[in-house]
């Protein structure tokens, strides 16, 4: 793209804010080629630039209003109509900017990001979608946590957004696509995932089957879908077990000499392993099915999770995904059985 990718980063959301975000916005500004445009709080936001004039690659647009994380989604969203994360959105649907990123209230971001940008036609649902390290390379899971509930026929369509941003963004041929389930045979699992099966099967995308989690980790698919219930928990579950392993490794280590020595030896191991597990890496999740780029960051994200997210956000805009569903979810889903209800 000729002109400089502009990123609206709501700086006011997350547990950490406005300290980890303003400070991931400014390792953005100098790393990459994109304008990240601070909206928050200006004097909170100055003070942490310690009360200097606006560095170089920064803007900021103030409003005083913000939504927290216990704040109630559709409360919020009603009454803070100038909140960050909505005039962020404002900005984006505006053209005044490329691309929103927020680690807020994920509800009340999903909410706004509707409201502001709509669904692409014929998208029923949109869904959280993760990129993910497995062990053949990268995979996608959606929904990581928009839709708690969910149709057989919100499955398939969460499955052809998949496979049409990993064939064309992430430039995987003829992607894979796994059903989560807590069994391989097509009869396993509850009402929901009994009649996504046979939808899935009836459609025209490549599917695998039913997948257990294990095999989606260990790479058997491109693509995995699920509600955003189960999703949810997968997604924090991982988060859970792969700090888990670098803190019983980082405890382990130092005990004895002989571990030193091990440990010093491996340490390049260690370094790529923390740098696959780490979740600050991916920086944050698509939200996919809109109109518009919105890029979900952890509610506990750090300055170097926002840094990625904004990334993400370059990466969203410069490959143009939003017009490659638009130009394919016609072709994918034409030939989909209708849908079958639980």
């Amino acid at each position: 793209m000729s002109e400089k990718i502009r990123v609206a980063v709501d700086a006011m959301g997350g547990d950490f804010a406005p300290a980890e975000i303003v400070k991931g916005a400014l390792m953005a500004a100098r790393e990459t080629a994109v304008t990240p445009i601070l909206v928050g709080d200006e004097t909170k936001i100055k003070n942490e630039l310690g009360g200097q004039e606006i560095p170089p690659g920064i803007e900021i647009v103030h409003t005083s209003e913000y939504i927290s994380m216990e704040d109630s989604p559709s409360a919020a969203v009603k009454k803070k109509k100038n909140a960050s994360m909505a005039v962020a959105a404002r900005l984006v649907k505006e053209g005044k900017a490329d691309a929103l990123v927020s680690a807020g209230n994920t509800g009340a971001l999903m909410e706004v990001a509707l409201l502001t940008f709509g669904r692409i036609h014929g998208i029923k649902r949109p869904a959280i979608a993760t990129v993910w390290p497995v062990k053949t390379g990268r995979a996608m899971l959606l929904d990581a946590g928009a839709n708690a509930e969910c149709r057989p026929e919100h499955l398939l369509q969460f499955a052809i957004m998949g496979s049409i941003y990993c064939e064309k963004v992430l430039d995987i041929a003829n992607p894979r696509v796994g059903l989560i389930n807590i069994g391989e045979e097509s009869g396993k699992g509850n009402s929901l995932t009994v009649h996504s099966y046979q939808l899935l099967k009836g459609s025209n995308l490549n599917f695998y089957g039913n997948v257990e989690v294990q095999e989606f980790i260990n790479g058997v698919v491109d693509v995995a879908v699920c509600d955003g219930f189960v999703g949810n928990i997968v997604l924090k579950t991982a988060e859970g077990v792969a700090a888990l392993i670098t803190q019983i490794l980082k405890d382990s280590i130092p005990k004895t000499f002989m571990r030193k020595i091990g440990g010093l030896l491996l340490k390049p191991v260690f370094r790529e392993l923390k740098h696959k597990l780490d979740s600050s890496e991916y920086g944050g999740a698509l939200l996919l099915g809109l109109r518009g780029i919105c890029i979900k960051s952890h509610g506990r994200a750090n300055a170097k999770a926002i840094k990625n997210a904004i990334r993400v956000a370059e990466k969203a805009v410069e490959s143009r995904f939003i017009e490659k569903i638009k130009e394919n979810f016609e072709n994918f889903s034409a030939t989909s059985k209708p849908e079958t209800r639980p």
